[in-house]
């Protein structure tokens, strides 16, 4: 016996079977095993959000998830929010409102920001702030993130 698990996961929309090391992080699995390099890994401690992706639809830390934790679940990273050629919402806010700079932390803010848009109202910046509150950026003083949200918030349509 080898030590690994089979786990069976849907991610964007395509199914996945994998055989992996009980101790292998979420993240390790999604950039190392599947090549979904989109979802970045900053602190390794699930305080800088950039690793964040959506499980079954709320936002979740893929630094401090194991890979077998999400056998059979739904996962959505950055690369199921829009392409090269067309833009998701989120990504064309960020990019129309200047919100990213290095563009790091961006995969993290945007899977949040999708996750808090399709549950929470954010109608004031306040809550716009508090619902960002998890993840970290060092360029872009954020006001151009919010402003973004802002938007986003006023529009309410279906971001995915």
């Amino acid at each position: 016996m080898n030590g690994k698990v089979d786990i069976s996961v849907t991610i964007n929309g395509a199914s996945y079977t994998r055989s992996v090391e009980p101790r292998m992080l979420l993240s390790d699995f999604l950039r190392h095993e599947l090549g979904l390099t989109g979802t970045h890994v900053g602190c390794e401690h699930g305080v800088c959000g950039a690793c964040t992706i959506l499980l079954d639809g709320r936002s979740a830390r893929s630094c401090l998830t194991l890979a077998v934790q999400v056998d059979g679940q739904e996962i959505e990273t950055v690369e199921g929010q829009g392409s090269r050629e067309e833009l998701g919402r989120v990504q064309t806010a960020f990019r129309d409102h200047h919100g990213l700079q290095c563009g790091f932390c961006t995969p993290g803010f945007i899977m949040t920001i999708t996750d808090m848009l399709r549950h929470h109202p954010l109608e004031t910046d306040e809550q716009i702030r508090d619902a960002l509150s998890g993840n970290i950026c060092r360029c872009t003083g954020y006001q151009h993130i919010v402003n973004a949200v802002r938007e986003l918030a006023k529009e309410r349509g279906p971001l995915l």
